[in-house]
């Protein structure tokens, strides 16, 4: 039987969600108001607006009509991690659409990327009301390191979204960075379903100690992704002179998306070392204590 829980529109975290469905809604009908395009940036942040409206939107339904624990899901792991990816996503957002499709006469452009910055600080508040306190007990993606996965997983999808197979097939050592990205994206996604749906107890041994182990195996993989990526890259291979043109012409350029793929690739090690120092740390000094 269903049951409205008028509280959960009451909390602090219900009333975010509330401006973060109205803010999500205004970005995308200010641009959709504008027009189309063509391009997968701005493909990517349409994606990113209506996504998070739908899943915000239908966990503020579940969560009001009481559904959300009738689920065979951990409910708190699955909204912790999507306010963490809505949070990346949005940040995204608001970052790539002033800087390829706005001017300083586009006012429904200009409207549109405010309300997508406001949304995006809604969305990060609501991971510090969602993320678990020291000595709570809750689910793994409510910890830091359930939150790094979180983050591992997105720029690992930045990194897909601007691959394309003319620039990699060319040499042995750029597919051996895209199978590290990708291996290690399956992971982390594995890690994140099989969290949310309570199945880790099918892993074949302690879940901490595998993650600790794949851990360590990403860091290594990403150390040589690091050097691999921009080695052969950009060897031989300077910027084309149009591509400093700016405007729409800049944001397809495959030469930009070359530096953006190296950057997420640094930035997605450094991720990976901060969770493996952090795993050590849980499972090896604080449990002792």
């Amino acid at each position: 039987m269903v049951t409205l829980d008028f509280r959960t529109l009451t909390v602090p975290v219900g009333i975010a969600r509330i401006l973060e469905v109205i803010l999500t809604c205004i970005s995308f009908s200010l641009v959709a108001s504008v027009g189309h395009s063509t391009d997968s940036f701005w493909t990517w942040c349409m994606f990113t607006w209506c996504f998070c409206f739908c899943i915000t939107f239908l966990i503020l339904l579940l969560e009001f009509t009481s559904l959300s624990s009738k689920l065979p899901i951990s409910w708190d792991d699955f909204t912790t991690a999507f306010a963490m990816l809505a949070t990346l996503m949005i940040l995204a957002a608001s970052i790539i659409y002033p800087i390829f499709f706005t001017c300083s006469n586009c006012g429904r452009q200009i409207g549109a990327t405010v309300t997508s910055c406001l949304a995006f600080i809604l969305y990060a508040i609501e991971v510090g009301l969602t993320r678990a306190k020291p000595g709570e007990l809750s689910g793994f993606l409510s910890t830091v390191s359930g939150l790094l996965k979180v983050l591992e997983a997105f720029v690992a999808c930045i990194i897909f979204i601007c691959l394309e197979p003319t620039q990699y097939t060319r040499f042995a050592g750029l597919q051996w960075c895209v199978a590290v990205y990708s291996i290690c994206f399956i992971f982390a996604l594995v890690v994140i379903i099989f969290t949310i749906c309570r199945l880790l107890s099918l892993f074949p041994a302690p879940f901490d100690k595998i993650l600790i182990a794949c851990n360590v195996l990403a860091v290594l993989m990403y150390i040589t992704a690091v050097v691999i990526w921009p080695l052969y890259s950009f060897k031989n291979n300077p910027r084309p002179s149009w591509c400093a043109d700016g405007g729409q012409l800049g944001a397809i350029c495959p030469w930009n998306k070359l530096v953006v793929i190296s950057f997420m690739t640094c930035f997605n090690l450094v991720a990976y070392i901060v969770d493996t120092f952090y795993c050590f740390r849980l499972v090896f000094f604080v449990s002792r204590t």
